[in-house]
């Protein structure tokens, strides 16, 4: 399985697919696998990449702090030792922050920019939100803590669904199960990048094509966090999803996966 040494340390990654490149970055507590439902689509129209972020899965797990500034060079190592000079980035939750370190620090290496639950910023609320999942974690059996990202993550409507309630008790009984489980200092590290990431100022230097996604319902990342977002990067479209959540792309996978590639698609090309 390919891995490569980027920013000091060992980076695990695969690629699905072909055409243009698409770099997707996972969010907190979740390794690059999570794209596979969104992948299934995109491979038959983009060259996927899918990394492990650092914390997780089967990339190193130094001691933190991390940050999205450091998160964001282990990704343009990546870019680099695949020979890409621009890629697509869709970047989810956590995943967007370093997207968006990604956009500022190194602008040349990314051609557009899907944001998905994004924030530019934690208020006082969010970070006390992180710090919560850090004590959960250090607390918590793993399906125990599972159970408490679904709270944050799915709406009403996924609850009161039948079928995916029983996914998700599926998924909780999955995650005690776990291969390569997060140890609690990866979420630590993890979790210090969400809480410190602060890039509202630098925003208006982002010049890509850029769409940020989301979903009404969110009491993860909140409504408020992405239209921040958007207002701060220059024409940046907002498309916010009706009585979904933070996990907007699960509860409406078929409209999500469509939705992006038809985007993505729209991008003008870079010569």
């Amino acid at each position: 399985m390919p891995t490569i040494k980027t920013n000091g340390i060992n980076f695990y990654y695969e690629e699905r697919g072909s055409g243009e490149p698409l770099l997707l970055i996972m969010g907190i507590t979740a390794p690059g696998s999570v794209w596979n439902v969104h992948v299934a689509d995109w491979k038959h129209h983009f060259r996927c990449i899918i990394g492990d972020n650092r914390g997780v899965g089967q990339t190193d797990k130094p001691a933190g702090p991390y940050t999205t500034e450091q998160m964001a060079d282990d990704y343009a190592g990546l870019l680099d030792s695949l020979g890409l000079k621009n890629v697509h980035v869709v970047g989810c939750s956590m995943g967007s922050t370093i997207a968006q370190q990604l956009a500022i620090r190194h602008p040349d290496k990314v051609k557009s920019l899907v944001l998905m639950c994004p924030w530019a910023r934690c208020d006082n609320y969010a970070k006390g939100l992180f710090q919560h999942i850090m004590n959960s974690k250090a607390r918590f059996r793993p399906e125990e803590f599972s159970l408490y990202i679904q709270l944050l993550i799915f709406s009403k409507s996924s609850w009161d669904n039948v079928q995916k309630h029983e996914e998700f008790e599926t998924g909780r009984r999955q995650d005690g199960y776990n291969p390569y489980p997060q140890p609690l200092h990866g979420l630590e590290g993890q979790a210090a990048a969400c809480i410190s990431h602060n890039a509202l100022n630098d925003l208006g230097k982002i010049n890509k094509p850029t769409l940020v996604i989301g979903g009404k319902e969110d009491i993860f990342t909140p409504v408020w966090m992405a239209e921040e977002v958007a207002g701060g990067i220059p024409g940046a479209e907002l498309y916010l999803y009706d009585k979904l959540g933070h996990a907007f792309h699960f509860e409406n996978t078929e409209d999500f996966n469509g939705r992006i590639r038809n985007w993505l698609q729209k991008v003008p090309s870079v010569h």
